[in-house]
């Protein structure tokens, strides 16, 4: 009797899948710029050659995200993310028999095109399955999740290099990602009510979730994407966010070599190279716990994600600039790292608010900005050696275009409104 007065809690299943595949996500993204060296002594690639392979990743991650977010919202999550799961941890394994720049660019590229199915599709799946007041705590847990697995990756792959070499270590890591596409397969429904676990208050609880299932139209909404200012807004943050971001993940360890003269054998180096990840993740739980707690006072979700994008963007810049004027290695990197903080203070916002203007739409307005974002990912990887060379081997100088990007990002959230409706 207890179970048909209290709703049943299968819903929250949703989120340990999205967990571990962010978890997913980001080791077999990451993972590439730890074995960076070993890639480059075997396949005799520059700094500038890498930074090919880099944006390549990233530029098909972003090229294929509202098509991957489309799918979602036409086929449903569970259908797309079996095959964009199995699809790139295939190119992951074969990131490691790469024989040359050609070759191992193909990979990444299509590596990058599978990948980018797959927050869109998380977001589509939490759409349906949470109640509204769930999302942003719910993105605020996958986005942990999914930074503490890049954050951790350097000693995973320093471990797994110790009894492998770089080219096994991929394919190991591809394992991952068929078992979890298998796992979900066979869990996971679209609807929430075909699952046997959910029982009747608990669909009633998600009846209001029930209108953005999937289905009901047949192309790319790109004329409602491009006419609703918040999805422009989006898309411009989201920008700025990932050209910075990406250093994180790519150029990061040559920084800390040649500029913080760091021992990139170092285990601690390491845990120091994975911090702005791993505070980014808790700046990712924070942020979605502590807009909901503002908005219960407030009346309003919309402006208080708009004061923690504001606020965290400007303190992101700021950390970078104090980066820039600490001698001590160790005190930079806290300081990179509490940017990487107030980085992700926003980003279960700003996933929040594509899910709540889409509605029905969620995957193809989260990939489109997932999208615009990559695309500043892949310029940031190309960028990098390119100012460098520009600004006479001057890493403070890039780290004040990363700063400035962030001020840019800060004006853009003064004006987003997850209240906006891309439908209407």
């Amino acid at each position: 009797m207890e179970s048909a007065l209290q709703p049943s809690r299968t819903r929250y299943g949703v989120i340990v899948f999205a967990v571990l595949l962010g978890i997913i996500h980001y080791i077999d993204r990451v993972c590439i710029s730890k074995a960076r060296p070993f890639i480059q002594h075997d396949l005799g690639l520059d700094d500038t050659q890498m930074g090919y392979v880099f944006s390549a990743f990233t530029l098909a991650y972003a090229l294929f995200e509202i098509p991957g977010g489309w799918l979602g919202d036409k086929w449903g999550p569970r259908r797309v993310l079996l095959r964009v799961v199995m699809f790139w941890s295939v190119f992951t394994a074969a990131t490691g028999y790469a024989w040359n720049l050609a070759s191992m660019t193909v990979c990444r590229f299509l590596f990058g095109a599978g990948e980018a199915g797959g927050f869109p599709n998380i977001a589509k799946m939490f759409s349906v399955w949470l109640p509204q007041r769930e999302h942003g705590v719910a993105q605020g847990i996958t986005w942990l999740a999914a930074r503490w697995g890049g954050a951790f990756t350097p000693l995973l792959v320093v471990w797994v290099l110790g009894f492998v070499s770089w080219r096994m270590t991929f394919v190991i890591f591809a394992g991952l990602g068929v078992i979890w596409a298998v796992c979900f397969y066979v869990w996971f429904r679209d609807n929430p009510k075909d699952h046997k676990g959910v029982n009747a208050a608990e669909c009633e609880l998600l009846e209001e979730a029930q209108k953005n299932l999937s289905g009901g139209h047949a192309s790319i909404p790109w004329k409602r994407l491009l006419t609703t200012k918040s999805v422009l807004l989006l898309w411009l943050y989201y920008f700025c966010i990932s050209y910075v971001w990406y250093f994180y993940i790519t150029w990061m360890p040559k920084y800390m070599e040649l500029k913080l003269q760091m021992d990139m054998k170092d285990t601690w180096t390491s845990i120091l190279n994975g911090l702005p990840l791993f505070l980014g993740g808790i700046g990712c739980f924070l942020g979605g716990v502590v807009a909901r707690r503002m908005a219960a006072k407030s009346g309003s979700l919309s402006k208080a994600r708009r004061t923690l994008g504001v606020l965290g963007m400007l303190a992101a810049g700021g950390m970078i600039v104090l980066a820039t004027l600490m001698k001590n290695p160790v005190y930079a990197m806290l300081a990179l790292g509490f940017s990487g903080f107030f980085n992700d203070l926003s980003m279960p916002g700003a996933w929040g608010a594509c899910m709540e203007v889409g509605g029905k739409l969620a995957g193809s307005v989260s990939g489109s900005m997932n999208m615009v974002g990559n695309l500043g990912g892949a310029l940031g990887g190309v960028a990098v050696p390119w100012l460098m060379n520009l600004m006479n081997q001057s890493w403070d100088k890039v780290l004040y275009v990363a700063a400035f990007t962030y001020v840019i990002a800060a004006v853009c959230w003064m004006f987003i409104d997850s209240d906006d409706r891309l439908e209407e």
